[in-house]
């Protein structure tokens, strides 16, 4: 599955990981925010626990079907043309939000939202794996991933100090200016090499389905579809209830929100350590053992019985699970052939999106039934590991070393 292709030079590479980064940091925002928003509406609306796991499951059915159709769409029209439009998809859905006058338009609309994030990152990465020589994609991959820290951050910057001053509606207005990024797509970035080279397939939905499923690959697709899964369900399960787990241990919205954005700073290291390492141990286990930290550490969250251990165990959190994102969007792109590796890509986020629809729904069924803490995040740490396992046993070692 090694294509040949012209390494860009330094600067073109910069360029395209930064060009890129900054629409997956507007999508990191959306999704962190999401997580800020559901604490400041419940209240607003006199939303039920379920309810407002109902939110975030809408918005993960969302990127479910984006994840697939636009995966498809980008093997058949090109990677740079899918990314544009759900820019926009996404940004629209975003500044609409802002109108919202209750529950259910706000839900519609998150679905769109979630359409259009769903689109973006597998093809994203997709893009940016294509355009750099193979002794370097893991590791561009994995810092493309970590915009999607400084989005958060972001995030947590941006609720902290806007929603509880000027409100909810503001904050997605800000998201919603990502349209305007979109028009620097049109000549900032360039189209995959690999794409135009290849002459595109225009694959109906069974037909890619079946590619993916043909002996050669069959292993590579369970494995990133538990993976997958296990991941998206356990991340959103957790993530998406970080600051609302604050306010139900006792802490105020305003200091909830000061803690949550101390423990997302452990997010970026996480990527750069998990950068470092891909090119250097691969792919398969640097997945493993961030993904086995991710499951320790959502064990000791559950358990954590005062603020500084919360804090210790979130912020060691956020290191382990979002440098396991890191290689998983890495690792992912390179189980397929070319023909195939948008449209192969997309389907596992999409599986995976489907873990995102019952982690928060999950985790707000349990909240509203008394379950604890412990037994919440043993549930997820009992997921991850069931990930870390999947690649264990059926993953591929991916990494080309360097001539």
């Amino acid at each position: 599955m090694e294509e040949t292709k012209t390494a860009p030079s330094l600067w073109q590479h910069a360029r395209l990981i930064t060009g890129v980064g900054v629409a997956w940091l507007f999508d990191a925002m959306d999704v962190g925010m999401l997580s800020f928003i559901l604490a400041a509406v419940a209240p607003e609306w006199h939303l039920t626990a379920t309810q407002s796991g109902l939110i975030g499951s809408i918005s993960s059915l969302g990127m479910a079907l984006g994840a697939v159709i636009f995966g498809m769409m980008a093997d058949r029209i090109g990677r740079k043309a899918v990314l544009i439009i759900t820019l926009l998809v996404f940004s629209m859905g975003s500044a609409l939000s802002a109108l919202a006058n209750g529950y259910v338009m706000f839900m519609a609309l998150r679905f769109i939202i979630g359409a259009g994030l769903g689109g973006e990152l597998p093809v994203a990465s997709t893009l940016v794996s294509e355009s750099v020589a193979p002794q370097h994609r893991g590791r561009s991959v994995v810092l493309l991933e970590s915009f999607w820290a400084v989005g958060w951050l972001l995030a947590a910057l941006v609720s902290y100090f806007v929603i509880p001053h000027w409100g909810w509606r503001v904050s997605v207005l800000i998201t919603g200016c990502t349209a305007l990024y979109a028009l620097y797509f049109r000549g900032g970035i360039n189209e995959s090499p690999v794409f135009e080279a290849e002459k595109p397939q225009r694959r109906s939905f069974f037909s890619a389905l079946r590619a993916l499923w043909q002996p050669q690959l069959r292993r590579a697709t369970a494995m990133l579809w538990i993976v997958w899964f296990m991941v998206v369900f356990s991340y959103y399960g957790m993530f998406l209830w970080l600051p609302s787990v604050m306010v139900l241990r006792g802490y105020d919205l305003i200091h909830s929100f000061g803690y949550t954005l101390l423990m997302t700073l452990a997010q970026l290291p996480g990527y750069f350590v998990a950068a470092w390492l891909i090119e250097k141990w691969g792919r398969k286990p640097v997945l493993i053992v961030f993904l086995t930290g991710t499951a320790l550490s959502a064990l000791a969250f559950g358990a954590a019985a005062n603020l500084a251990m919360l804090l210790t165990a979130g912020a060691l959190l956020s290191f382990f699970n979002l440098g396991a994102w890191g290689a998983l969007y890495a690792y992912s792109p390179e189980q397929y052939p070319d023909s195939i590796r948008s449209s192969g890509s997309g389907m596992a986020a999409g599986v995976g999106r489907l873990g995102g629809i019952v982690g928060p729904l999950a985790t707000g069924a349990m909240v509203a039934s008394g379950v604890s803490f412990t037994a919440i995040f043993g549930l997820f740490t009992a997921a991850v590991l069931i990930g870390a396992a999947a690649v264990a046993w059926l993953g591929r070692e991916t990494l080309v070393k360097a001539r």
